[in-house]
């Protein structure tokens, strides 16, 4: 069985210009350097430069008292932590201090408002940019390796020989055989872009020619269209995308710069 052992940190020379900070965990005790090539080893830099790079981006966002106190209150409740010894429990497990664990929450919160400060203005025109890709479709489709069966079905289909589902139902190899074809709504940007393409240019009950997409044959029938809408939830949905976009590329430029 592994044994237990606790984890602190420390300073190696304290009072010496060589000094520096380290891990120690049970008998083994790690430098900034052997951290550093941790890091590197396990994949975990780039986020720890994320989270760096966030925390220069906040350090000068304002909050109030009371914005402070409720972000305390909704994180332990987010987390379930109703009582004292639920939070200490908790704070105990992830190795920090009361002080700490306020500190993430109000982290949080400088972070939610730097985002409206910076991206909520832009958010109409980041939408009608996106909104082709974020409209959703509800389609049918028959899934099938054979073009000679999809060519037969699409002429059954035309001919009104049999409905889209009861051929779906029969000859569909994917999991919309299951539901007679049916897909979605799924949002447009999330399809094949041959069937995305098919989708937004052909009208309702309009059934497409077999289509090749990969090793498949396709036949398409377009249910409908469900155009997007910029509410609450969508607005803050773009807002966070805007951000990591723009995390993403500073994060980019961070590691250009480090190699």
């Amino acid at each position: 069985m592994a044994g237990s052992f606790n984890a602190e940190l420390g300073a190696v020379g304290a009072g010496k210009p060589e000094a520096r900070m380290v891990l120690r965990l049970g008998d083994d005790t790690f430098t900034a350097d052997d951290l550093m090539e941790r890091l590197i080893q396990y994949g975990m830099l780039p986020q720890l430069l994320r989270e760096l790079l966030v925390d220069r981006a906040i350090a000068k966002v304002s909050y109030t008292d009371d914005e402070r106190d409720q972000s305390v209150k909704d994180m332990y409740q987010h987390l379930g932590l109703t009582t004292q010894n639920q939070l200490q429990e908790w704070l105990t497990r992830h190795g920090m201090s009361q002080t700490q664990s306020e500190k993430l929450a109000i982290r949080a919160l400088q972070l939610e408002k730097y985002k409206q400060e910076v991206w909520a203005n832009q958010v109409h025109g980041y939408f009608l940019k996106r909104k082709g890709q974020l409209d959703r479709v509800v389609y049918s489709m028959i899934c099938t390796k054979d073009f000679s069966i999809a060519q037969e079905l699409f002429f059954r289909i035309q001919e009104q020989e049999q409905s889209f589902a009861e051929l779906a139902r029969e000859y569909s190899q994917g999991p919309e055989a299951q539901t007679g074809g049916l897909v979605g709504p799924v949002e447009v940007q999330s399809l094949n872009p041959a069937i995305a393409n098919f989708l937004a240019k052909t009208q309702p009950q309009q059934v497409s020619t077999p289509m090749v997409v990969g090793n498949w044959v396709l036949l398409l029938r377009l249910e409908k269209m469900l155009p997007a809408q910029l509410d609450e939830a969508m607005e803050q949905r773009l807002i966070n995308e805007c951000f990591n976009n723009w995390l993403e590329s500073q994060l980019q430029q961070a590691l250009g710069i480090a190699a």
